[in-house]
């Protein structure tokens, strides 16, 4: 059991599971006793950390407290174990993530044929994400690693953006951020070539991501980093399936132009305001 000790009103966690292990750091599933709801424990140990590496942790649990949204997955609080291990307190999705749903949706073909999501589905799980999103950005907040494996699901089909461990404040005096991080499938053109980039990175990344939700894979793909690089900076890849309308390809056409300037107005031309 995990307790966390407080001058007000404290809450108690029961340890249920164990979701995954990284470098730093476990993540449990538990139940709050005082409520029997599940919450997610991201236990970190700070003291193996570098100070910058530190310095990112905290950075990420300050991110989560200013966010608050429907489509967001929800910080609950921030405490420190009797060890020193950080832990980062959260609301638990309870239907997995979208990376999980898209590799089933590729397994279980009948007979021998792919089915894919139908458009709806997709368009319904997109819009959640671009809300989720533009609450992002309208706070000046990248997310740098948008990915399947960073949405998460609950049981009501309501979409839950996660992992904020990368994201990045910008201040108003500073709009583009030059570190390159973020998953390889969905880095987009100006980050490979080095360039300053701000929040049109980010909807680089919604475009691979819608593509990967219809056609049930990413739409650059290789062999080695150097030549998935290449790819994505010629930017040419396969067309949707057949079952998806002309908009959506549209859509995805526009939001992976090489001009991030381009993708960037495609996107919030399809975001409600």
């Amino acid at each position: 059991m995990v307790e966390k000790a407080s001058t007000k009103q404290y809450e108690t966690y029961k340890k249920v599971s164990t979701l995954g292990t990284g470098s730093f750091g476990t993540a449990y599933l538990v139940e709050c006793q005082s409520n029997k709801e599940y919450a997610v424990i991201k236990q970190i140990d700070i003291q193996s950390m570098s100070d910058e590496e530190r310095k990112e942790t905290l950075r990420e649990a300050k991110i989560l407290e200013v966010l608050n949204h429907p489509n967001i997955i929800r910080f609950r609080e921030v405490y420190k174990t009797k060890k020193g291990k950080l832990c980062i307190v959260m609301d638990y999705a309870d239907n997995g993530d979208l990376q999980t749903k898209i590799k089933d949706k590729h397994k279980n073909k009948r007979g021998g044929v792919l089915e894919h999501f139908a458009e709806d589905q997709v368009l319904n799980w997109f819009t959640q994400i671009c809300l989720a999103l533009k609450h992002c950005h309208d706070r000046k907040i990248l997310h740098r690693d948008l990915k399947s494996q960073n949405i998460f699901l609950t049981k009501k089909n309501i979409v839950k953006l996660g992992d904020f461990g990368i994201a990045r404040v910008l201040s108003n005096t500073r709009s583009k951020a030059k570190t390159v991080v973020g998953t390889p499938y969905y880095l987009s053109p100006e980050i490979i070539e080095s360039q300053p980039y701000s929040f049109k990175s980010d909807v680089w990344s919604l475009g691979v991501l819608l593509y990967e939700m219809c056609a049930l894979c990413p739409p650059f793909n290789a062999t080695s980093l150097h030549q998935l690089a290449q790819r994505i900076i010629k930017g040419t890849f396969d067309k949707l399936p057949k079952t998806y309308s002309q908009n959506v390809n549209s859509l995805v056409t526009m939001m992976l132009q090489k001009d991030p300037n381009a993708h960037h107005r495609e996107a919030h031309h399809h975001v409600p305001g």
